[in-house]
């Protein structure tokens, strides 16, 4: 039986390799996970960077934040949802290398938290499932190498 790795190089996608250092983003973003096994992402806004694209809440995480800091905080400012760090569940990074900066992703699972999904900040938000992540137009770069990961943990 052969087993194979799942990465970007074996998927064809090319990692972008800058030509100058660049500075790291750290950010924390987070699957949830709803009863029927969706996952919950959003569609950036007119107005922000790569609008119009989908990706998974969260953001930057801020100076002296932890990252499960960062997610509780920006899922209430985005989302109107209330977190507990304690249901977090560390999950996976990635790392992307766009034109100006190197990301570095931190994602978390969360099954359970207060509120419903409200958009705050003019996103688009929808469920779905694992599955139909890669067949989205138009989800982030830095993303893209979470779908199958998911996909075979849900």
């Amino acid at each position: 039986m052969a087993v194979m790795s799942v990465g970007h190089g074996c998927l064809g996608i090319e990692t972008p390799r800058p030509d100058r250092e660049l500075p790291q983003v750290l950010v924390a973003s987070v699957a949830l996970v709803d009863d029927d096994a969706r996952v919950l992402i959003q569609q950036r806004p007119e107005g922000k960077s790569w609008a119009g694209w989908w990706e998974f809440p969260g953001g930057k995480i801020d100076g002296g934040e932890t990252p499960e800091a960062a997610v509780v905080r920006e899922l209430a400012e985005e989302l109107g949802l209330d977190i507990t760090e304690s249901c977090l569940a560390p999950f996976t990074f990635t790392t992307y290398a766009y034109d100006d900066f190197r990301l570095l992703m931190l994602l978390y699972l969360c099954r359970v938290w207060r509120g419903t999904p409200e958009p705050r900040e003019g996103q688009t938000v929808r469920w779905i499932r694992p599955i139909e992540l890669g067949r989205l137009p138009r989800l982030l770069p830095a993303d893209v190498p979470l779908v199958a990961m998911l996909r075979d943990w849900l």
